[in-house]
């Protein structure tokens, strides 16, 4: 069986692990395109030595131009300027819109089949933007968001129990960052509620510091901005559509009537499977979830309108 092609495009922290952690599924061989010269490639070279001690045989090619990432079966676009201390998602709008705009022609034009993952924030905005670049069907148009967000809720409300993670699901709707909508009522330790582990205060706090997580990093790091669990949830949904597994994830998904929302990329549970964003899978919720979704599905839509005014000026 002919393995997975993935490119990454941005070899950066993100890039990079997320090639690392492709690599040692051994499933797929993996393209890191990146401008900045020899970066793709060193980071290519050196995960190809780790193979032999790692045990796997995957395919590791850096490039500074698109063509190597021609016939690509998934692409994940982690380009882009990352936050900074003091600095929003939002602010990163008109840069990202540009890079993401000029990476998502290129990749489309040379892997029209492929599905994209989106990475780059704000990453709801920058997954409209691509889906309407790319002109791609909305099934092979992602955003990589709720996977990250209900992780970083998983690890709190682990951390506040003493429970291991694996007897915690969690799912959150709504756009990634401040306006994220934790469904605390589907949020799950070994099968009872969170409300029933956690007071409403404390599960408060988690959700803010959930909402403010990748924030926290980058207050932390000073020079950077959270890398190694935004790889892993790439992996999850590469690996949930790559082997077909039906696996239901938040992520960022065009709306087109579910949750009352149309034409909008927002976070949502997501079949994923072969083709990609394969059903939106919709949860009955309460009216104050379903008003907060609304309030969260309102910023998301006017940053998409700025982004299409950006667009229709430069066209």
């Amino acid at each position: 069986m002919s393995r997975i092609k993935v490119t990454v495009v941005g070899a950066g922290n993100v890039g990079g692990s997320i090639a690392q952690r492709l690599a040692e599924k051994n499933w797929y061989d993996i393209v890191l395109v990146d401008i900045v010269e020899g970066l793709p490639q060193g980071k290519a070279l050196d995960l190809l030595e780790a193979g032999p001690i790692c045990a796997y045989d995957s395919a590791l090619t850096g490039a500074n131009h698109y063509e190597a990432s021609k016939d690509s079966d998934i692409v994940v676009i982690t380009s882009g300027v990352p936050r900074r201390p003091g600095m929003s998602r939002d602010e990163l709008l008109e840069t990202n819109t540009n890079i993401v705009s000029g990476v998502v022609r290129e990749t489309a034009k040379r892997s029209p089949n492929a599905i994209l993952i989106i990475v780059s924030n704000p990453l709801d905005v920058m997954t409209h933007v691509a889906h309407r670049v790319s002109g791609f069907p909305r099934k092979r148009v992602i955003g990589m968001a709720g996977v990250l967000d209900s992780a970083r809720f998983r690890s709190f409300i682990s951390e506040a129990l003493q429970v291991s993670v694996e007897n915690i699901h969690a799912m959150v709707l709504g756009g990634h960052g401040d306006s994220m909508v934790p469904l605390n009522r589907y949020t799950t330790v070994a099968g009872r509620p969170v409300t029933e582990w956690l007071s409403p205060e404390a599960l408060e706090a988690l959700i803010k510091r959930t909402r403010e997580g990748g924030i926290e990093i980058v207050n932390l790091l000073k020079t950077g901005s959270a890398y190694y669990a935004p790889a892993a949830s790439v992996v999850e949904m590469v690996e949930a559509i790559s082997k077909d597994q039906k696996k239901i994830l938040p992520c960022a998904a065009l709306c087109a009537g579910e949750y009352g929302f149309h034409d909008l990329f927002l976070g949502v549970p997501v079949k994923l499977g072969s083709g990609g964003a394969e059903e939106i899978i919709e949860y009955a919720l309460t009216p104050q979830e379903q008003a907060a979704l609304a309030v969260s599905a309102k910023a998301v839509g006017e940053l998409c309108g700025q982004v299409d005014l950006m667009m229709k000026k430069t066209t």
